[in-house]
């Protein structure tokens, strides 16, 4: 009877081209609930205090920029969602979850396909979300959390899955003690915490983590409680009884951060540091120090990804210029995203957060910026005879984040003494076309010379089989070839044939990870990876006697014949055609609602450059020519001079002087922000609209253009001013 009762059940979750009124409980987890915090704000009023003033450091204009800010509005949010939709009616509550906080607290996560949401739901991860959040295991102010919602378990809170437990009254929560607000506000500790972050960014599946036969867990980690049943009270189901990292993995960048012991460390202890792990983005943040109030501050996600700057967090009279402002552009390596945004708000395909307005569009271009920064300072590359050395410089594993389309790989050209090409390893050129179009990717996926740095997840032949017990159809297709389009595996040919496990791009029935080769972090231990599902797979790379793991990789080199020299790049694409073709393809276009979004997102990718990879960093090997391109050199003397509600710049040229101009930012504590781009003649620039009282902190860096290439100089000194 049991079983025909989960019969039943799992039928009702897969029906074709609906979606859930209800959320399903198999999807339900812990922490506070729709419609128990009802005082949300919407950001457009936080901008009326915390916007508009000094595009560096404001909250407003950074925040508006980042992917948190846009997560409604990202095309693979919504394609990825009719997937997930199709494959387990009711999954979209937990995208939406995280994806449009103020829709899924206010209760529109329902249908969950998204069709309730509404224009304010459109900023994604929203200011209120984040300064309303209290630590769940209780131990500083107390959020709402209804039994049997409690998102802890004997004292260890569960950070992950977006399960936050909201403070309930009016105040916003921060790490101030002596905020000027002109609003109710508490000072809070956890939003300095290391664990604040991982309230989002481990993903569990609540699912797979209860039904499926491994619970979605790697075998060595810890057994998980779990009722094995759709139907079975929330108090049974593994999201209940365990922490997030213990089952359904989706997604372990918190996971990976906790296992490294970067989480351990101090900033004013950088000068322990290994030599070669000083560098990138450790080093970029090695001289903001402790806090101003005296807390220690620890390499944690808040110091890398919300860096320190000096300014004032409100454009109101009175308030405190600080030191250590927390800078809220929460960059990542997603450069791509941004472009896709600005194409589908133009062609009106925008399923929320259409029509921006000109600030939003300024700051999606500025956030794009600082993503390609930000990866310019993830790892380092150095050569010794043939073995090429790959440094992390982050936290958590290179690369990070949801795996599915995004890599990093190694791209060499080998040249003669000629400057001819003899071979290219990792090279990406076109290999398919869609409808007459070209598409380009990885050559050759799995060649002798490719390195890939990748995570694969999967499905495994015993939980194929449980899914076809369970009703799902034997030709549902999990693989698709690149080039052709044609099915290459179904569900029933993985249940019924002889491998153990399958890649499939179906994040919500996956249940496995079957490969994950990306760098770990320094001093990433062995045992609190296992019990955190964060280990490579398989588990023994990079892994030395003592249980920790390397933070870098070592590869040897395969010269061809007559290679007198090299020219070897990391490349990062955040979105691949195979990922792009899979949302495309696997859309049976079966919910009116989302039936488009597959194609909306091939046609976004394939019109703004396939996600073009971007070098992250570059070295040579052997003898190499003077390079075509000539960097100019850094300009020299910058100063600056205030005006009535301007700051007037001025400089000399470096050595040598540069033949394409010059650019002008906005310093952000090592990240820029441009302000504007000059001639080569032009030596000072006027930056006018500012606001009177406030101090803006520029550099000015010198490039040369070469045909496509573009040169750029190191920054000059820094100055500021206050705009009178």
């Amino acid at each position: 009877m049991r079983a025909l009762v989960l019969f039943l059940a799992i039928l009702s979750l897969i029906a074709i081209g609906t979606a859930a009124l209800v959320e399903p409980p198999a999807i339900k987890m812990p922490g506070t609930q729709p419609g128990q915090v009802s005082n949300l704000e919407t950001p457009n009023k936080c901008d009326n205090c915390h916007g508009g003033y000094n595009r560096a450091v404001e909250p407003a204009f950074n925040w508006r920029g980042s992917m948190m800010g846009n997560a409604s509005r990202d095309p693979i949010f919504w394609a990825t969602l009719a997937i997930a939709e199709q494959d387990f009616d009711g999954a979209g509550d937990l995208c939406i979850r995280c994806h449009s906080t103020s829709g899924w607290y206010a209760g529109r996560s329902t249908p969950t396909d998204g069709s309730r949401l509404m224009a304010g739901d459109a900023d994604g991860v929203e200011c209120d979300t984040c300064h309303k959040m209290t630590n769940p295991d209780n131990s500083e102010h107390l959020g709402v959390m209804i039994s049997p919602f409690i998102a802890n378990k004997d004292g260890e809170g569960f950070y992950g899955s977006g399960m936050l437990s909201l403070w309930p009254n009016s105040h916003k929560l921060g790490p101030y003690s002596d905020a000027d607000a002109r609003h109710q506000f508490l000072q809070s500790r956890f939003h300095r915490d290391i664990r604040f972050c991982g309230s989002c960014h481990d993903v569990s599946n609540p699912v797979t983590g209860d039904v499926a036969h491994n619970n979605g867990k790697q075998v060595t980690s810890d057994d998980v409680i779990a009722s094995g049943y759709l139907d079975s009270p929330l108090t049974a189901k593994a999201a209940f009884k365990n922490p997030p990292y213990m089952y359904g993995i989706v997604e372990r960048t918190f996971s990976e951060f906790m296992a490294g012991a970067l989480s351990k460390t101090p900033v004013t202890s950088y000068s322990s540091l290994p030599a070669d792990l000083k560098a990138g983005a450790i080093a970029a943040v090695a001289a903001s120090g402790n806090y101003a109030d005296g807390t220690t501050r620890y390499f944690s996600c808040q110091t890398c990804h919300m860096r320190a700057v000096t300014g004032a967090g409100a454009n109101k009279a009175g308030v405190p210029i600080r030191t250590d402002l927390p800078l809220h552009d929460m960059t990542g390596g997603n450069y791509w995203t941004p472009d896709a945004i600005l194409y589908q708000n133009t062609r009106g395909w925008l399923r929320l957060g259409g029509g921006l307005t000109t600030t939003q569009i300024d700051a999606l271009k500025a956030g794009k910026d600082r993503a390609m920064q930000q990866l310019k300072l993830a790892a380092t590359l150095s050569v010794a005879g043939n073995t090429l050395r790959i440094v992390n410089h982050t936290g958590h594993k290179l690369i990070s984040g949801y795996p599915e389309g995004r890599r990093m790989w190694v791209n060499i050209q080998w040249f003669d003494a000629s400057g001819n090409l003899l071979r290219e390893d990792g090279k990406y050129d076109v290999v398919a076309y869609v409808n007459g179009t070209p598409v380009k990717s990885i050559v050759d996926l799995s060649g002798t010379n490719t390195k890939i740095y990748e995570a694969h997840y999967g499905m495994t032949q015993a939980w194929a089989s449980q899914l076809l017990d369970l009703g799902y159809p034997a030709d549902l297709p999990l693989a698709f070839d690149r080039v052709s389009g044609a099915v290459t595996l179904t569900l029933g040919q993985l249940a019924n044939g002889s491998a153990p496990y399958a890649d499939t791009f179906h994040f919500v029935l996956n249940n496995t990870v079957t490969k994950d080769n990306r760098i770990p972090p320094y001093g990433f231990s062995y045992e609190e990876a296992r019990k955190r599902n964060a280990l490579p797979v398989p588990a023994g790379q990079y892994r030395n006697s003592d249980g920790t793991y390397r933070y870098y990789d070592e590869l040897t080199l395969n010269p061809p014949t007559n290679a007198t020299y090299a020219r070897i790049r990391l490349l990062y694409q955040p979105t691949s055609w195979e990922y792009v073709q899979f949302l495309y393809l696997a859309n049976r276009k079966t919910n009116a609602f989302l039936a488009s979004e597959g194609d909306n997102l091939l046609n976004t990718w394939l019109a703004t450059g396939m996600a073009e990879p971007f070098v992250m960093a570059e070295t040579t090997w052997g003898a190499a020519p003077v390079p075509a391109c000539e960097t100019p050199g850094a300009p020299q003397n910058l100063s600056a001079k205030a005006g009535k509600k301007s700051i007037t710049l001025s400089w000399s040229p470096g050595s040598p002087a540069p033949t394409g101009g010059y650019r002008v930012y906005y310093d952000q504590n090592g990240k820029l922000q441009l302000r504007a781009e000059v001639s080569a003649e032009t030596t000072s620039f006027r930056d006018t609209g500012l606001t009177s009282r406030m101090t803006y902190t520029y550099v000015v860096t010198a490039f040369n253009t070469c045909n496509a290439e573009i040169a750029e100089s190191q920054p000059s000194n820094k100055v500021s001013a206050t705009a009178q």
